[in-house]
């Protein structure tokens, strides 16, 4: 029996869909009503939190494996404190009901975020040369991290703290996921911006990966090795940000952004969109570590689970084609 947390989300409904074509048994975490997915049907669900921590105790009831594939993505300063709750406190929940069952395999989705690496400042948007990180990045305790890095940072320790006590755990790190799903979910609304023709980008460049191949890593990871207390960068490489822009509007048969913002703007809008939350509760549509992401060109390596598995990543070009022509069927819209 395998356990999935965050089976609504991009990782985890692919993770399920994966454990039912191996003919896995399957129970998963929902919190209002369980998810329409391809085989949801053949799912038992099992209606919680991962806040819950009495109640994940209940749900690993005859479970063999785990897979956490549920947090929160936002760089909303609203959202500090729940992304604690569910990325740090969520973890600790689930790893002390996994050390509860001795012999359970515990497949842990992190971020390269929990990589550390510093955000330039205004007086420094760019630094000399690439930020090189991998599996043995040291998190800089002294450096300004965004609250999302440093939830993802907290809930890996919570992890280290399992394995230190006997919990069998393999954590993945994976860059930005590709995926097509909901146009207004996570990652999926580059895509949206690339097909309502805006005009400007940012420069800088983002690291990207196919969700299919964070979906493979996982289980492989989990289910056929006995691999415990590692980690893997999970990343196929990185784009310019235009070029993504571009390859994403040629797709869509749309016309690519074309204006860049100097990071002046960037650096004045962000300020006035956290006035704008301020003064009406709204999410700010780009925060101060949004609008200086991507000034330092940073290269995730992922050479160790290419070894590991003998791996092989999709090339990104195929991934964009896949994921905009996946969106353009499920939302009905016309090219």
């Amino acid at each position: 029996m395998i356990f999935v947390t965050g089976g609504s989300g991009l990782v985890g409904s692919f993770v399920i869909s994966a454990l039912r074509q191996r003919g896995l048994s399957v129970r998963a975490l929902y919190r209002q009503q369980p998810p329409a997915l391809e085989f949801a049907e053949q799912v038992e669900w099992v209606e919680g939190d991962i806040r819950d921590g009495l109640g994940l105790r209940a749900a690993l009831e005859g479970v063999t494996h785990v897979f956490h594939c549920a947090g929160l993505v936002s760089y909303a300063p609203q959202d500090e404190d729940l992304l604690q709750q569910i990325n740090v406190e969520g973890a600790a929940n689930l790893v002390d009901a996994c050390l509860e069952r001795p012999g359970i395999r515990l497949g842990f989705v992190s971020s390269v975020a929990a990589l550390g690496g510093t955000v330039p400042g205004p007086e420094q948007p760019t630094a000399a040369g690439p930020l090189v990180l991998d599996e043995n990045a040291k998190w800089d305790l002294g450096a300004e991290h965004n609250a999302y890095a440093t939830s993802k940072y907290l809930g890996e320790l919570e992890v280290w703290r399992g394995v230190s006590e006997g919990l069998q755990a393999v954590m993945i790190n994976p860059s930005v996921i590709l995926g097509p799903v909901d146009w207004d979910r996570s990652s999926t609304r580059l895509f949206r911006y690339a097909y309502n023709e805006h005009r400007f980008y940012t420069p800088g460049s983002i690291n990207l990966v196919d969700v299919r191949d964070v979906v493979d890593i996982l289980l492989r990871l989990t289910l056929d090795t006995n691999y415990s207390g590692q980690r893997y960068v999970v990343n196929a490489g990185a784009l310019p940000l235009r070029e993504f822009m571009t390859q994403a509007a040629a797709c869509f048969n749309k016309r690519p952004p074309t204006v860049a913002v100097p990071d002046w703007a960037a650096e004045t809008i962000w300020r006035l969109e956290h006035v704008r939350s301020l003064l009406t509760g709204a999410r700010p549509l780009i925060t101060k570590d949004t609008a200086r992401a991507g000034r330092r060109v940073t290269e995730y390596r992922a050479t160790k689970i290419e070894q590991a598995l003998a791996f092989r990543f999709r090339p990104l070009a195929d991934t964009i084609s896949w994921c905009c022509a996946g969106l353009v069927q499920s939302s009905g819209v016309n090219r």
